[in-house]
């Protein structure tokens, strides 16, 4: 399956790409923009988080943004992560321009009075309480990533390092960050759907060109983190259901090869029950209740994640030594043809899977090109099975040692208070 794609530019730098999809009558209006937490100044950390929620607070020429779009017939969403921002509309293509003219008209500038600010820092903080701090485990990212990262912009999570930055930011600075990120230089339009690429790509003129263009932040200057020999290990003493353990390496950026390779690692420990990891540690020996593993999948050098939640009586140095021997199987080259090429498979058939709709399409070509063309969406699949044992048994050697993991463990106790 082949996605087709045409790219365009507008004169104020925005990027617009089109995929024609004539089996549906949606269309769907993807707008990345390049800012994730990675951009944020360390003392005023979760305000890209925070814009993804103000973009939808209104404007002063459409103030209720939700309504206009649904008396269109459409729906709209976003996200945030460590490296982007994705807004997303899908909408009947008949009422395209209707997308358009919503995220052209925030672009320019979202409510951002002292009322809109206060009501979303409300949200952000209820966000923080009931997803990070009222859930068993839920702040496990804020733990792990500042014991991962020590310098890089990767060591708070998206929701920020203290919701304090937050609840004290200031209109003005609020402002200058929106100002310096949500600009057409910075941004990837795409349009998929039931719409020929000349087409869109006028509307996409009509609505976007006359934007002043901003400044492009593609040329960062963000710290390297240093190669560490040694990881760090912290604890945690929670209210939670049972001791549990998240063991971390920094591993390779999104767009080296070498990321493709832990992908495919991950899914050889954890791919369902059939994972080496399940099969082993959950099933034949009973060691934990359940088990994970998992690449991150950041555009800068991300993390590989193996977590897990121990059976009663298992003890941590247990633990940790049946992990590191699933790795040293790997490292040994203990993977079968018939193993790599179910692996392979699957991931041929979830990538398929994942890319039949126009939203999946449209947010995947956003992203590709970001990290490096929308073209190269078409290469993975071919990327996977080009992966080999000595592949696999090289990126373990080299970057799943486990002297260089880092470990956060959760200990179980009765105590509502939480301690570290």
């Amino acid at each position: 399956m082949k996605i087709d794609v045409t790219k365009y530019r507008l004169e104020n730098g925005l990027r617009v790409l089109v995929h024609t999809d004539t089996s549906t009558p949606m269309a769907v209006v993807n707008l990345l923009y390049n800012v994730g937490s990675k951009d944020e100044n360390p003392s005023m950390t979760g305000f890209a988080h925070l814009f993804e929620h103000l973009m939808f607070g209104g404007t002063r020429a459409v103030p209720n943004f939700d309504s206009a779009l649904q008396l269109a017939g459409g729906e709209s969403n976003a996200f945030t992560n460590c490296d982007f921002t994705n807004f997303y509309i899908t909408i009947p293509v008949a009422n395209i321009e209707t997308a358009l003219w919503l995220e052209s008209d925030r672009m320019k500038g979202p409510d951002l009075s002292e009322k809109s600010l206060r009501v979303q820092k409300m949200v952000v903080a209820e966000e923080y309480r009931q997803r990070y701090l009222n859930q068993p485990y839920g702040d496990a990212m804020l733990h792990l990533r500042p014991l991962v990262y020590k310098v890089h912009p990767y060591r708070w999570a998206t929701i920020g390092s203290d919701i304090l930055h937050i609840e004290k930011a200031s209109p003005k600075t609020v402002y200058e960050f929106f100002k310096t990120h949500y600009r057409p230089a910075n941004a990837i339009l795409t349009i998929a759907g039931n719409i020929n690429p000349e087409k869109a790509f006028k509307l996409a003129r009509k609505w976007f060109n006359d934007i002043a263009p901003g400044k492009s932040v593609n040329s960062r200057n963000l710290p390297a983190e240093p190669v560490r020999q040694a990881g760090a290990t912290l604890d945690l003493f929670r209210n939670v259901p049972a001791n549990a353990l998240y063991r971390a390496w920094i591993v390779n950026p999104r767009a080296s090869n070498g990321f493709h390779t832990f992908d495919m690692i991950t899914d050889i420990l954890a791919g369902g029950e059939s994972g080496r990891l399940y099969a082993s540690l959950v099933r034949e020996k009973r060691l934990f209740t359940e088990i994970n593993a998992f690449v991150t999948g950041e555009i800068e050098p991300g993390m590989v994640i193996v977590n897990g939640r121990l059976a009663p009586g298992v003890s941590k140095e247990t633990a940790v030594e049946e992990i590191d021997r699933e790795m040293a199987r790997l490292a040994a080259g203990q993977i079968t043809a018939r193993e790599l090429q179910k692996v392979r498979n699957r991931y041929a058939s979830s990538f398929h899977m994942a890319n039949t709709g126009v939203l999946q399409k449209a947010i995947a070509l956003s992203h590709h090109e970001l990290i490096d063309d929308a073209s190269s969406i078409n290469r993975m699949v071919g990327l996977y099975n080009n992966i080999t044992i000595e592949m696999i048994s090289d990126a373990v050697k080299e970057r799943l040692n486990p002297a260089m993991a880092s470990t956060l463990w959760y200990n179980k106790t009765d105590q509502n208070d939480a301690t570290e």
